[in-house]
């Protein structure tokens, strides 16, 4: 099924495009929206100037656009979304693969090799043209949003910082940046923690963290509730919000979810609250499980589910075939009223070899792992408007007269059509023109791996 002609033009009437209710902000209780199976409805997008005019039931009669100069496509009932958010992203650590091993496909083995990898090779020339390589990926894909969470090492965090910043203006307009330090939670106790803060202030970043009990250890830490509450207390003064790694590990001692919930209500933190991973939470029993989220909803904590790397790297033993999906407990997280969304995570280093900062195929892959389906009405919202809310409620992820018109067309009509192909040949419609960035060629890294002939190509401009 070929794509009809997309003009260019200041006022386009996109007919018959099949959009997801879930990702129409406020649909008007008052408009006849004839849903089908899997929640979406056949909906007239009108652009005017890049922006959305107006959202309508397909065929609705009085439309204002008919004599309004829009010039009319007709989409013939294929899929409309908007243009996808990732809120957590390792953009330090993409693309290290071909020079950083991890021999046995493990959670520690991931640890060393990109620890290996950092303290070799992560010059400012090197992060900065990987990064750019990533983003530009995920701008062919459709992507207008990404958090990533950035290796804040004393030796590291200064030049990762910079050349964060530099990026962000440079695709300023084109994908929102925003950046999570990354450190160790005692870390902000020390003095290099409270320059570190100071950097994240300064950036306009986040506080972030690992918290995770090691495999084998039943004891939390005794000096976990302290921690916890001098880093949202530290954070609080500089009025900064909190995004962490939590419980990533098969070790169903490990309660750091909790323990993180009850410190923000103990202190009263007045920020925003991501938690990502929670993976052993899925391996508890009932009733814990049901205390730790009933603290999560009160202590307003989002949660980032992380499938892809989750899935590789949990309950991994050599020569043995994995016992469980490694993921947390997404439909129990949205039946307690939690926001929930789905990041991208890392691509092609050791803690996840593949990828393509392509959220569509997170979300793909999701659905799958999850069991995102049955019904499947309101699976896009993870990736789409639950993570603009988690990312501070950003004005992107769904479909708002008004709002810019960051949208993408694909050729399917059905959410099942979209998930059973990866949808390489679909159209990213930003602000009434479509998108020409191309994806960059593998060939442009070349030169940041040892060993290897420098023969990339000219790079394509994003």
């Amino acid at each position: 099924m070929r794509y009809p002609d997309i003009p260019t033009a200041p006022r386009i009437a996109l007919r018959r495009a099949r959009v997801p209710l879930c990702l129409i902000e406020s649909v008007p209780s008052t408009a006849t929206w004839e849903q089908d199976a899997e929640g979406a409805a056949l909906v007239d997008i009108l652009i005017d100037q890049g922006r959305l005019a107006a959202l309508s039931p397909s065929g609705q009669p009085g439309d204002p656009a008919r004599d309004g100069g829009f010039v009319d496509v007709d989409l013939a009932g294929r899929q409309v979304w908007p243009m996808f958010l990732d809120c957590h992203a390792h953009l330090d650590k993409t693309q290290i693969l071909p020079r950083a091993s991890n021999p046995d496909g493990s959670f520690s083995g991931a640890r060393e090799g990109s620890m290996a990898d950092r303290l070799r090779h992560w010059s400012r020339a090197d992060i900065e043209k990987r990064m750019d390589f990533a983003l530009r990926c995920a701008a062919h894909h459709g992507v207008a949003a990404i958090r990533t969470h950035l290796d804040s090492h004393a030796e590291q965090a200064e030049t990762t910082w910079e050349v964060f910043q530099d990026l962000r203006e440079k695709w300023r307009g084109r994908i929102t940046l925003q950046a999570v330090a990354l450190a160790g939670a005692d870390i902000y106790a020390t003095p290099f923690g409270e320059r570190l803060l100071d950097l994240v202030g300064e950036a306009g970043g986040i506080v972030g963290a690992f918290l995770r009990l090691p495999d084998g250890e039943t004891r939390m830490p005794d000096d976990i509730d302290e921690s916890l509450d001098q880093l949202f207390e530290r954070a609080a003064r500089r009025g900064l919000d909190v995004d962490l790694h939590v419980d990533e590990t098969g070790n169903a001692a490990s309660r750091m979810l909790e323990r993180i919930a009850r410190s923000a209500l103990r202190t009263g933190f007045p920020g925003r609250i991501v938690c990502g991973h929670c993976c052993s939470l899925a391996l508890q029993d009932a009733r814990q499980v049901q205390e730790t989220l009933e603290l999560c909803a009160a202590a307003h904590v989002g949660i980032i589910t992380l499938p892809t790397a989750n899935l590789y790297l949990q309950d991994r033993r050599t020569g043995a075939t994995p016992r469980w999906r490694g993921v947390t407990l997404v439909r129990e997280m949205l039946a307690a009223g939690l926001t929930v969304a789905v990041g991208g995570d890392n691509v092609r280093d050791p803690f996840f070899p593949y990828g393509d900062h392509d959220m569509l195929d997170t979300l793909r892959q999701a659905v799958r792992i999850l069991h995102l389906d049955h019904p499947i009405a309101d699976a896009p919202r993870l990736s789409g408007p639950n993570a603009a809310r988690l990312m501070g409620g950003l004005d992107l992820g769904s479909l708002r007269p008004g709002s810019a018109a960051r949208l993408i067309l694909f050729n399917a009509r059905s959410l099942n059509e979209m998930m059973s192909r990866p949808q390489s040949d679909r159209l990213v419609l930003d602000r009434g023109r479509i998108s020409a960035a191309p994806l960059p060629d593998y060939a442009e890294l070349d030169a940041l791996i040892p060993g290897r002939s420098a023969s990339a190509p000219k790079e394509n401009a994003p």
